[in-house]
């Protein structure tokens, strides 16, 4: 790490982070231009270089006369502010981190475009990273963010939780704090009330409890839960909505038709034609994704089975894909989108929103095709 540059006025809090560039070269039409420093503008704006450093930084009053001259002059040397030496200077870098699972996924693909759309909004850039399910890799990367002075480090999707993961997220989320940054939790439990975080998350059971009513009130009672994940807080969740809502309709929890499995295609095809090869009883399949129901669609095509005729199938996440689904898909709409953008927005105005820093956003069931009241 570039060791940083000390601030003049530290002792008063007066110092002025502004534009620390000396002069750049660029490439045009096979030459090189040179381009103007701050001291060349402000002797061409008349000013003294800290009023354009002001003028840049827009964090101190300059009368609109002085700004208009030091602009023009700017442009007329076409003066370039070097964000990395500014960086240097500055408390932070005006960078929001996303750490996620899986870069190629859908459910954070689009967590991940509200992120960059309030990070876009809110002046800063959003750096991507991906932790590949790897927990240790997971606490690096938040370590590396808060070396690297992100504002907001925020992670998405569910987690497992053992005592020494949280025990060291936590050191981490007080060390963020205590450095002015932040960490969220998008989609994933607290780890604590005593914990400087910031948590977003949707009502993840409550979906799964609505989801498993819906298929009840159709008639099915022999549902097939697909895609669950031992300590994972997202399946933890929706396996808690999903027996709730047998429970209160006085339906039996039969761990069989609880089935394990990846979020993913393959597995929702794979394991649903053992289920079918074993003569497993079902009347639908409540896939854990949208993904893993687009692999059981697949498999109940392969088999020779109707769907919603002979079998329902639901979702959860309510991507895009699942309207293009063959029939479209019933499931659980989780708001994705503003998920990220809550996430950013309360991270980086947490003086503001000093009471709200726990929100928890709705879901709520979305009826297409493919499910179906049950005919014996």
């Amino acid at each position: 790490m570039p060791k940083r540059a000390p601030r003049h006025g530290d002792a008063t809090g007066a110092a002025d982070p502004g534009p620390v560039e000396s002069g750049t070269e660029s490439e045009a039409g096979g030459g090189r231009i040179k381009r103007g420093t701050i001291k060349e503008v402000a002797a061409r704006a008349g000013v003294s270089p800290a009023t354009v450093s002001r003028v840049m930084g827009g964090t101190y009053p300059v009368a609109p006369a002085t700004r208009k001259r030091v602009q023009r002059a700017m442009h007329e040397l076409d003066y370039v502010v070097n964000a990395y030496a500014r960086a240097l200077v500055a408390e932070t870098s005006n960078t929001v981190a996303f750490v996620l699972d899986d870069v190629t996924g859908p459910f954070f693909a689009h967590i991940a475009r509200g992120v960059e759309q309030q990070a876009s909004a809110e002046g800063r850039v959003c750096l991507v990273c991906a932790s590949h399910g790897d927990p240790d890799r997971e606490l690096a990367v938040i370590n590396l963010m808060r070396q690297q002075r992100a504002e907001a480090v925020i992670l998405v999707g569910g987690a497992r939780y053992s005592p020494d993961y949280t025990e060291r997220m936590v050191r981490l989320a007080r060390s963020l704090d205590a450095a002015g940054s932040r960490l969220v939790l998008c989609g994933r439990p607290s780890l604590g009330e005593d914990v400087p975080e910031t948590v977003v998350e949707y009502d993840n059971e409550g979906g799964a409890f609505a989801m498993t009513s819906y298929l009840l009130s159709a008639g099915h009672e022999r549902i097939v839960l697909l895609g669950t994940l031992a300590g994972l807080s997202t399946s933890n969740e929706r396996v808690a909505g999903y027996e709730r809502a047998l429970r209160s309709r006085g339906v039996a929890v039969d761990p069989d038709l609880v089935v394990p499995g990846d979020f993913n295609r393959e597995v929702g095809r794979r394991v649903t034609l053992e289920l079918i090869a074993r003569g497993v009883d079902f009347t639908a399949i409540f896939a854990m994704t949208d993904m893993v129901a687009a692999g059981v669609l697949q498999a109940l095509r392969e088999s020779g089975l109707r769907v919603p005729q002979d079998v329902s199938v639901v979702g959860y996440d309510d991507i895009p894909l699942s309207m293009d689904l063959v029939p479209a898909l019933t499931t659980v709409h989780i708001p994705h989108e503003e998920l990220g953008r809550t996430a950013v927005r309360l991270a980086l105005r947490r003086e503001e929103n000093a009471g709200g820093q726990r929100v928890k956003l709705g879901t709520h069931v979305v009826v297409r095709d493919s499910a179906a009241p049950l005919h014996r």
